[in-house]
């Protein structure tokens, strides 16, 4: 009888939509409220747009940034972190060996059977540490175009993301019909953005709509209120 083969269908490009979530969200909401803050401050949509080109450069370099050095730390850290594991089988490598046959036998590997697994692990040290890191550690090796790649995603998620909110102010001649614009392409947004994440992250996509939707107009309306307030 012929069986259908078994395909097991995993999400993979997880680094990736973690990059793309971080530069969209900062760069929806933060352009945006300031945006309308000083849409209640000022009756000229050229300085809006001017302040919200410069706040989008500003912002994609520093959210770049952030997650290049972010990555790098955790380039660095895996090297220190794996010259430790290094050093360990080297001067306590009796030490070591138990480890790894705790790590089978917490697995359910009969005794009989633990020994010579961690012979043959040990037999290589490079392969012995490598063990070490990802079993014992629980840390895997980093990409080395990672801290590059999240950088420019990030940076471009951001310019992509902070051009929803400030393109209304492009188009429509008053800052009132500007504004009402932005609010409305800007929603429509985080809700569509809220809901994509949520599909791969959580179970509940509407509410992560919903919830990415109200976090965006808060803030945009705090920081309009605010503006009023003090002009």
């Amino acid at each position: 009888m012929p069986q259908t083969p078994h395909v097991e269908k995993h999400f993979t490009a997880s680094a990736l939509i973690r990059d793309v979530v971080i530069g969209m969200s900062d760069g929806l909401t933060v352009p945006f409220a300031l945006a309308a803050g000083l849409s209640g401050a000022v009756a000229a949509t050229s300085i809006i747009i001017t302040a919200g080109f410069a706040e989008i450069a500003a912002g994609a370099i520093a959210m770049g940034l952030g997650g290049y050095l972010a990555a790098r730390t955790d380039e660095e850290y895996y090297a220190s972190e794996k010259a430790r594991e290094d050093l360990e089988t080297q001067e306590l490598p009796e030490e070591e060996a138990r480890e790894v046959a705790a790590i089978f036998r917490s697995y359910g590997l009969n005794e009989e059977h633990v020994q010579a697994v961690v012979e043959a692990i040990r037999s290589d040290r490079s392969r012995w540490v490598d063990f070490m890191m990802r079993f014992e550690l629980g840390i895997e090796a980093p990409d080395p175009r990672r801290a590059r790649s999240s950088a420019l995603t990030i940076a471009l998620a951001y310019v992509f993301g902070g051009m929803i909110p400030l393109s209304p102010y492009l188009v429509l001649s008053t800052v009132h019909s500007a504004l009402v614009g932005s609010i409305a392409v800007t929603l429509l947004a985080l809700l569509v953005f809220g809901y994509i994440k949520g599909r791969f992250t959580v179970r509940t996509p509407f509410r992560a709509a919903l919830q990415t939707a109200c976090v965006g107009g808060v803030a945009a309306a705090a920081a309009f209120t605010i503006a009023k307030w003090v002009s």
